[in-house]
Parts: structure tokens; sequence; C-alpha cells
């Protein structure tokens, strides 16, 4: 009987709701050029639902504001401006008409979070580390940007760009904490 209660007490789990606690997160993007320069910034989520399972993330759903979107690596306002007006625009996001992306996390095993990434209404399989630190989850997920359509000054799809030609990959960098 001793054994079955063990066994019992195993395989049971508690499931909490809970969601990212958006004040004190940090979601950073990178995105780069050929010749090493970069532009950096913040996002910043509009709404998520978080699993909990004995106290730690098993599934998720983030809610991305593509309005949110910050540049923080020109100074200038006026170029900052220029930039980010370009990024919601048709040639990147197209904010206009979609103006969110969605991160769902299925699964996280072994400090390996899998799930999907949805932008310009387009969903596509990701998976990237993710491990807990004290209060909060620190991760870094790569994709490609050319997989949801955004193809401006990519390499694998335009000739003769020279070093105009910006990196498929987008670097997007999190500290996260959860509020049960």
């Amino acid at each position: 009987m001793k054994l079955l209660i063990l066994i019992a007490a195993l395989f049971s789990s508690v499931a909490t709701a809970a969601e990212i606690d958006a004040k004190r997160s940090v979601f950073n993007w990178k995105g780069s050029k050929v010749t090493g320069s970069f532009h950096e910034g913040r996002i910043y989520p509009k709404s998520s639902t978080v699993t909990l399972v004995d106290g730690a993330i098993a599934t998720a759903e983030v809610v991305m504001d593509l309005n949110s979107l910050t540049v923080t690596d020109i100074d200038d306002e006026s170029k900052a401006g220029k930039f980010l007006k370009h990024m919601l625009s048709t040639d990147f996001f197209n904010v206009a008409e979609f103006p969110v992306a969605t991160l769902t996390v299925s699964s996280i095993e072994k400090n390996q979070a899998t799930g999907a990434l949805a932008i310009l209404g387009q969903s596509q399989p990701v998976s990237f580390p993710i491990k807990k630190e004290g209060e909060k989850y620190v991760g870094k997920m790569l994709f490609d940007r050319t997989v949801f359509g955004v193809t401006y000054r990519s390499g694998n799809f335009f000739a003769d760009l020279g070093d105009k030609v910006i990196n498929d990959e987008i670097e997007i960098t999190f500290e996260v904490y959860v509020k049960e």
C-alpha cells in the first residue's frame, strides 16, 4: 500500500495558472548585417498565459505587441523613428495588418523549450534554450525571418546587395519573471 501511495505521489503534479510579470520581464531583439553592424531594442508582451507544474514553467503562450518595438542603439531620435517606422512597414513586420507575434511553448525538457512562433499570420516551429536562475527564466531564441516572408535585403533572396545584406537570423534574449 505504501508503495502505491509513493508511486502516485511521484506521478501527481499540481498545475497552476500564471502569467508573465510584464513590469519585471525584459525581451530584447537584435538584427545584424553581414558587415557586423547591428540594431537592437526591446519588445513588450501584450498578454500571456503560463502553466506552472510543480513551480516550473510547463507551457506558455506569450503575445508580443509589435507596436511596442523600440530601438535602443540609435541615439538620434529622428533616425531612430525613421528606422522603427521601416521595421513596422510591409518591408519587415507589416504591423498595421499583423500587430502581434505569438510564441507558444508546448514543452520544456532539459532546459530546452519547444513550440511555435507566429509572425505575419504564419506559424513555424521553434526550439531554444531556457533555464531558471533564481526567480527568473533566461534564454535566447534565434529565428529565421525569411521563413515568415520577411525577405527585405536577404542575401538568400536578392543578389548584388554587397554590404547591404541583412542577416536572416534575428535574436531574442529574455529574462522572464512569472507571477501567479
